[in-house]
């Protein structure tokens, strides 16, 4: 016993301990009581503890794992009575904190929002049935096309027929019309003739009497003939046009028959087994993706549509590629909402209802090793340029009434003070009123911190 007092003593514990012993008696008592069991059976032999008998090896085993036990319970007893003498002792605690200063900075707010990869533009051709069967493909898949570059072909062999026959008989008229043209100009030159000659005497057949005609007269006869000339090459004038109308509405026909690429881009699908309907089919013939940069699109709450705008940076990261970002730039959000979503949806499960709108991303960076279809998470920042004064979000707590509360520290001692907020960000938050720049505010505050506190140390996070 004499031995732990003196350590007691040694480490100047004891007097402490004295001092508060009336107010921790039992744990004091049993203390004593554990020191007083460990001294007797130290003094004993064996032979005196078990009255000179003989025991077995296990016997003395569990009398050791009972002095071992007794030992901790002894220590254990020492080091809550020792804690519980340094706080009766009235030694004051040292106050530490962590504390961070007021800045000021851009604040900017980021969206989160998911959409999924496609091409700037796509032409998909689907089988018209009025134009018959297919009958050469002129493109394979993987093949680069631009505008106006053959697709395939339907069986365009009757229309040929019939064109064919169609300029046949056009040419026909043209031969009668220049016939016409030839008698026309013949006649001018007989009225020419006419006029230059003189009188002419001529016996009537039907009467027998002789009749001397004059110039004029025969001029008359022959600008007559050269009338109803001129009307009937009017006539084939027209069936010439007709026939030509029929001959080119033929060849538009036959030219569609020949569907063509209406955009640059890529060959990425032929399937000439598509199945066929009475309307058409519903699988593409042929599907072109363009060439031009890829795309994002997807769809945003109305919440955050109203804070989009054209031009705002916007970070892609596509779900398969881990941590690698694409810069683009927003380019449109609809002003109406979503067809499949125009009804409006259960949000957060709060039983409102929000409305989606279509929105389209920009990639500016390089999109070679991107595909169409992919899902990507895009974070947009939205917010203006002007510095605000902020703190960071754990600085921030809220008291019983729900008013927001900041923990100054100044000279040594914390000052609690009502905050008004402003906009935010995921890591900061504007304060409008209640902080000054540069000033600490107290990180992650505690429940024990109170106006007025002393603080004996702190550390300050950049």
């Amino acid at each position: 016993m004499s031995i732990f007092i003196l350590f007691l003593k040694k480490v100047k514990l004891f007097p402490d301990i004295k001092r508060h012993i009336n107010d921790r008696k039992r744990y004091f008592g049993n203390f004593l009581m554990y020191c007083k069991i460990i001294a007797y059976f130290g003094k004993l032999s064996p032979k005196r503890v078990l009255g000179g008998y003989k025991v077995k090896k296990k016997v003395w085993i569990w009398i050791g794992s009972v002095i071992g036990v007794l030992a901790i319970a002894a220590a254990t007893t020492f080091w809550i009575v020792s804690s519980k003498a340094q706080v009766a002792s009235g030694e004051p605690e040292e106050m530490g904190v962590m504390v961070q200063k007021a800045t000021e900075q851009e604040l900017t707010e980021s969206i989160l929002v998911t959409g999924k990869i496609v091409p700037e533009s796509e032409q998909k051709v689907f089988l018209e049935p009025e134009n018959g069967e297919i009958s050469e493909f002129k493109v394979e898949e993987n093949q680069k096309v631009t505008a106006g570059d053959p697709l395939f072909v339907y069986d365009s062999s009757k229309l040929q027929v019939e064109f064919s026959r169609a300029v046949r008989e056009r040419d026909l008229i043209q031969k009668r019309g220049q016939t016409e043209i030839n008698q026309i100009a013949d006649m001018n030159k007989r009225i020419a003739e006419a006029k230059k000659q003189t009188g002419t005497k001529q016996v009537n057949e039907e009467t027998g009497e002789l009749e001397v005609s004059t110039p004029q007269e025969d001029v008359n006869e022959l600008a007559n003939e050269k009338v109803q000339l001129e009307i009937q090459y009017e006539s084939t004038k027209s069936e010439i046009a007709s026939a030509q109308e029929q001959i080119n509405d033929l060849d538009k026909q036959i030219k569609e028959m020949t569907v063509v690429s209406k955009i640059d881009g890529m060959v990425v699908k032929i399937d000439p087994n598509v199945a066929k309907t009475e309307t058409g089919s519903n699988e593409p013939v042929v599907h072109i993706i363009s060439s031009d940069p890829y795309k994002v699109i997807g769809t945003m709450s109305e919440f955050d549509a109203v804070k989009i705008k054209k031009e705002q940076p916007v970070i892609i990261r596509p779900k398969v590629f881990k941590e690698r970002e694409w810069k683009g730039a927003v380019e449109s959000v609809s002003q109406f909402p979503n067809d499949e979503d125009g009804g409006g949806e259960d949000f957060g499960g709060g039983g409102g209802n929000v409305t989606m709108y279509p929105f389209k991303v920009a990639i500016t960076d390089d999109t070679s090793e991107l595909r169409q279809g992919f899902h990507v998470s895009l974070e947009i920042n939205v917010g203006g340029k002007d510095k605000s004064l902020v703190i960071p979000h754990m600085a921030l707590i809220e008291d019983e009434e729900g008013i927001e509360v900041v923990y100054v520290l100044v000279d040594g001692m914390l000052q609690r003070r009502e905050v008004q907020t402003g906009k935010m960000n995921d890591e900061f938050i504007e304060i409008t009123e209640g902080v000054e720049l540069n000033e600490l505010v107290v990180i992650a505050p505690d429940e024990g911190m109170h106006d007025g506190m002393e603080v004996t140390s702190f550390d300050e996070a950049e």
